[in-house]
């Protein structure tokens, strides 16, 4: 069941939090700027009900804007194909399927970044992934003071894995819903955060040894390319491309239907978005909406938050 029509629909969620009296509103209001391949709220697919995770996504919109209150600066971990340096060993860890170490959470320690306790800057307990947002609370000469948005508590972290952005207001997030195979945008504007799209897509699936589940977590936009150039797997030899690819984390892109060699046109949709993870990790788009993604969320002022 899709929708292809200009909606005008308003989505109010008053949330609240066990913190005293303390009380945060979102509210969300649909105005698609993109509407081919539009879903509906809920929709069928097969014989499954799937639906778009609105109050999910308000309650995560809700603590962003009380974090940006909170907190002067964010910014957020990097450590792209481990450009800034292995991450140190953690206390406790386990080996992969991959066949690399990983914390409890099942982060792996490529391209991780360390994450130290308060007291504690001897050796990490966890690993952060890379792209995630953070807000930065107190500088040190070897490390910061972060909280991590998708992590609880408070981390020192060591300044090489920090890129810091600043104090810019959040103005667009892409939510990559891994339950439901949808992916939405959504600008603020003005108290209100708007929806402008809502679509299929497909993640990445858990198949050892290429490819990965899509991370769940909240992560900044930090790359972008007109051509993801891509390998056959376990070779070196060129594979074909991804168009209009946006980077969140790690090799993870949001991006639009791989152009297989000896193909070179770019390929519009295909039939399994929307269907079940398939991918190596990124996000499959229709190639216009991964355009739409990549010529609309602006670089390292922009959040690609994956739900489940």
């Amino acid at each position: 069941m899709r929708n292809g029509k200009l909606v005008s629909l308003l989505f109010c969620f008053i949330l609240f939090q066990a913190m005293g009296a303390h009380c945060l509103a979102v509210t969300l209001k649909k105005e698609l700027l993109f509407n081919r391949y539009s879903l509906n709220d809920s929709y069928t697919y097969g014989e499954e009900e799937r639906s778009f995770q609105w109050d999910k996504i308000a309650s995560i919109l809700d603590q962003i804007e009380d974090n940006e209150t909170q907190y002067v600066k964010y910014g957020y971990l990097t450590n792209y194909k481990n450009r800034k340096g292995k991450a140190a060993s953690i206390k406790k860890y386990t080996i992969n399927e991959y066949n690399v170490q990983q914390d409890e959470d099942g982060v792996s320690r490529y391209q991780a970044i360390p994450l130290y306790e308060v007291n504690d800057t001897l050796r990490p307990v966890r690993y952060g992934r890379d792209g995630s947002l953070i807000y930065i609370l107190e500088k040190h000469p070897q490390f910061y003071l972060v909280k991590v948005a998708s992590i609880a508590g408070k981390w020192l972290v060591p300044k090489k894995y920090i890129n810091t952005v600043g104090n810019e207001n959040i103005d667009y997030v892409a939510v990559i819903d891994v339950s439901n195979q949808n992916i939405c945008v959504l600008e603020k504007s003005d108290a209100d955060w708007v929806i402008r799209s809502m679509n299929p897509a497909t993640t990445g699936k858990y198949d050892p040894p290429y490819r990965r589940s899509t991370p769940i977590g909240i992560f900044v936009l930090q790359q972008k390319k007109r051509k993801m150039i891509y390998n056959k797997d376990g070779t070196t030899q060129r594979g074909g491309y991804a168009p209009y690819a946006s980077r969140f984390n790690a090799g993870g892109y949001i991006h639009g239907i791989p152009v297989n060699l000896p193909r070179t046109k770019i390929v519009e949709y295909s039939y399994s978005l929307g269907t079940s993870p398939r991918s190596h990790m990124c996000v499959r788009n229709a190639s216009s909406h991964a355009k739409f993604i990549y010529d609309t969320l602006p670089r390292e002022q922009s959040l690609i938050i994956v739900i489940q």
